[in-house]
């Protein structure tokens, strides 16, 4: 992990920048700089001319469990766990990079973009707790986010066994309408 009593302010600067172009929280700025909180403040105004959302940050574990969030935390997640083996690179730098593929991926694909930054940095720090775990489907041997206390020797994934319900979101729902 980038140890952050070695980095200039102006590094951290430059990485409180690149994390609010991408869509973090302040918490999260918080978490992985050591500017103050209105120093960040101020930054935040500065490069979103608007003031960073108030409120707690998204929490619970399940939210990563539903169909299409799952789907693409567990792309995340695998994209993290490939720099973060294939590449030296760890902790915030990691996610970064990994929060960049995705995005990559997702426009490439032309993919509803379902994973904030804020998420991402969630769903790694509940990975690292073993919160939640990766685990392989029995059925495509692809690898999915699953709660880590649940039995995992027959997994299938939401992909192998698609719910009823999949996809059926209301910009789903509204692309099928502007098309009749």
């Amino acid at each position: 992990m980038r140890n952050r009593s070695i980095l200039t302010e102006a590094k951290q600067i430059q990485l409180a920048t690149e994390l609010i172009q991408l869509g973090a929280r302040l918490q999260v700025l918080e978490t992985n700089t050591d500017l103050s909180r209105e120093r960040l403040v101020k930054l935040y105004k500065e490069i979103r001319s608007v003031s960073p959302p108030k409120g707690m940050l998204p929490y619970s574990e399940d939210w990563f469990m539903s169909w299409q969030p799952n789907m693409h935390s567990s792309l995340f997640i695998n994209i993290h766990r490939f720099v973060t083996t294939h590449t030296g690179i760890d902790g915030i730098d990691a996610l970064i990079k990994s929060y960049r593929l995705y995005l990559e991926h997702v426009d490439t694909n032309q993919l509803e973009k379902v994973l904030s930054l804020t998420r991402a940095w969630t769903l790694v720090r509940f990975v690292e707790s073993s919160v939640l775990c990766v685990k392989p489907c029995v059925s495509c041997k692809g690898n999915f986010v699953v709660h880590s206390l649940e039995i995992h020797s027959n997994h299938v994934c939401g992909l192998c066994n698609i719910p009823s319900r999949a996809g059926k979101t209301k910009k789903a729902a509204a692309a099928v309408a502007e098309l009749h």
